[in-house]
């Protein structure tokens, strides 16, 4: 697996239907369902992502792996994102430092729509559309994706809505990475503005959950 892996705790069963609230992780979840093959598909891996029978979520740069539980057994789904090239990353951090504001927003836990339109100005494409979303299973299924990786790709709206930096960890810029660009260019922000990484925990916890997130996987090959 490509750069560092940060390890996302398992979601617990949710009740209701398992839709995004924040505008870009609405565009994730639009990107999910032009990448499902039918309409039974996701609403099979809609109500699979509300269960509580997904693992937890490693993800690195360019791609993520899970382990999905349902009725016929244990399921290892590894998925992919286009990663953006040295041009694109350059591209975004220059536009991520070239308003007042927006790390912190990003820190924050918000992804500022102007953001992500200047980006694409600048022709970096931040938000993936369905056909880039990949994914293999170890269920078979005839179809690609499978129910399993759209549910694990819902629950990933999850993620990206609670923090927008593993949106960037994802296409190729991790949050330290992007946090050394900005400080060289004098654009980092102070430490009272640079609250704790929420995917920061104590290391023997995190390293247990790695741990238990491979014995889940098994003999998962690298991304």
């Amino acid at each position: 697996m490509n750069g560092a892996v940060v390890v996302h705790p398992r979601f617990p069963e949710r009740r209701g239907a398992a839709r995004a609230s924040r505008w870009w992780g609405k565009a994730w979840v639009r990107a999910v369902e032009e990448a499902a093959y039918t309409a039974g598909d996701a609403q099979r891996a809609r109500a699979l992502a509300r269960s509580g029978r997904i693992g937890q979520i490693r993800v690195a740069v360019g791609g993520f792996v899970a382990a999905v539980e349902d009725e016929d057994g244990l399921w290892a789904v590894q998925g992919s994102v286009p990663v953006l090239d040295d041009a694109a990353c350059e591209a975004l951090v220059e536009t991520v430092a070239a308003e007042t504001g927006r790390v912190a927003a990003l820190l924050a836990g918000d992804l500022p729509h102007t953001l992500v339109e200047h980006a694409e100005e600048a022709g970096v494409e931040l938000l993936p559309y369905g056909g880039e979303l990949g994914s293999t299973c170890t269920c078979g299924f005839w179809a690609d994706p499978c129910p399993h990786a759209l549910a694990v790709l819902y629950q990933l709206a999850w993620l990206l809505e609670a923090d927008p930096l593993v949106l960037l960890h994802l296409r190729g810029l991790p949050r330290d990475d992007l946090l050394a660009r900005l400080h060289d260019r004098g654009s980092a922000p102070g430490p009272d503005l640079a609250p704790a990484d929420p995917g920061e925990v104590d290391l023997d916890l995190a390293a247990d959950a790695a741990l238990r997130a491979e014995a889940m996987l098994g003999d998962l090959p690298p991304l």
